[in-house]
């Protein structure tokens, strides 16, 4: 099945892209992609996602299709043929 990344900030320098289709497993989740990533792309892609513990940031948002993961099943939302998945930064303000 086929997976569509969006990436924004930081991560498309990282990437050196705004987008990515990517051909995956059926029933992949979104902690599985972000791993795939993190191997594709190196330490700079892992240091941005990952905290150095091993657990994903808390600041960074994923959202599948538009709807914020954390509604869904968080980091073991599973994803379907089409779906796009985006990585959010943190937004500052004030």
């Amino acid at each position: 099945m086929r997976v569509k990344i969006r990436f924004f900030t930081r991560l498309r320098d990282v990437t050196g892209k705004r987008e990515e289709e990517l051909e995956v497993d059926e029933g992949i989740t979104v902690i599985q992609i972000l791993e795939l990533l993190s191997a594709r792309y190196g330490k700079e892609f892992k240091d941005y996602v990952w905290n150095r513990y091993g657990a994903v940031r808390s600041r960074l948002n994923f959202l599948v299709n538009g709807r914020n993961i954390r509604h869904l099943n968080n980091l073991k939302t599973k994803l379907r043929d089409g779906d796009v998945l985006a990585i959010i930064p943190p937004v500052g303000g004030g």
